[in-house]
């Protein structure tokens, strides 16, 4: 007696049924291939924290600029008190000094008593007498250095401490509190110049105070 009709295998001895393909790689159901797997779902949350940091970032720049704007309000008020001038013969103050312009002379060409100490100006020499005082609680010593001519157009003019050496008696020594000095300050300027204020200063890194010389 014959045995049923096996189904035929497959080269690896699988059985075959219908003519599908094998486990082999190839679709094992009915031909239809296996669904695709899904993609990961990405995760949100560096949105989130890209959103947080552009936040704080915004809170520190507008503090920042809140600061900066302060600080720049503050500079233009000192540099306005400071090109603001006061009239002439008026006290101004500036740190622990207080300064009272009491004369102009005209231009000269020449300062000095004798041969040894006279000096010759490259322009003119405009000379300025100013009272100082000391309002501070400490001695302070006063510099001509530290003090600037202006002129009609803007410009700034330094000091002749040469010439001021051989018109002044001293003019480093420290005035005590509630102690005054009379200096006269010596500008070397173009022949012609108009001065129109003086900037005085109690210290070469103060903001100064101007008073006007006409």
């Amino acid at each position: 007696m014959s045995n049923p009709q096996e189904p035929p295998h497959d080269p690896h001895g699988q059985p075959n049924y219908g003519g599908q393909p094998p486990y082999g790689g190839q679709p094992p159901y009915g031909g239809q291939p296996y669904p695709p797997p899904q993609p990961p779902k990405k995760s949100k949350t560096w949105l989130w924290v890209l959103i947080g940091v552009f936040a704080i970032i915004l809170l520190v720049c507008g503090g920042c600029f809140t600061v900066l704007d302060k600080a720049s309000d503050e500079i233009n008020e000192d540099t306005a008190r400071a090109t603001a001038a006061a009239p002439a013969g008026s006290e101004v103050r500036d740190g622990k000094f207080a300064f009272v312009v009491t004369q102009v002379d005209p231009p000269v060409s020449t300062v000095g008593d004798n041969q040894f100490s006279q000096q010759t100006a490259q322009g003119e020499y405009i000379l300025v007498h100013v009272d100082v005082t000391n309002i501070g609680d400490q001695a302070q010593s006063y510099f001509g250095d530290n003090q600037k001519l202006i002129d009609a157009a803007g410009k700034e003019y330094s000091n002749d401490t040469s010439a001021e050496i051989a018109i002044n008696s001293d003019l480093t020594a420290q005035i005590n509190p509630g102690n005054k000095k009379s200096v006269i300050i010596a500008f070397d300027v173009p022949t012609g110049t108009q001065p129109t204020a003086i900037e005085l200063h109690d210290s070469m890194f103060s903001n100064g105070a101007r008073v006007a010389l006409n």
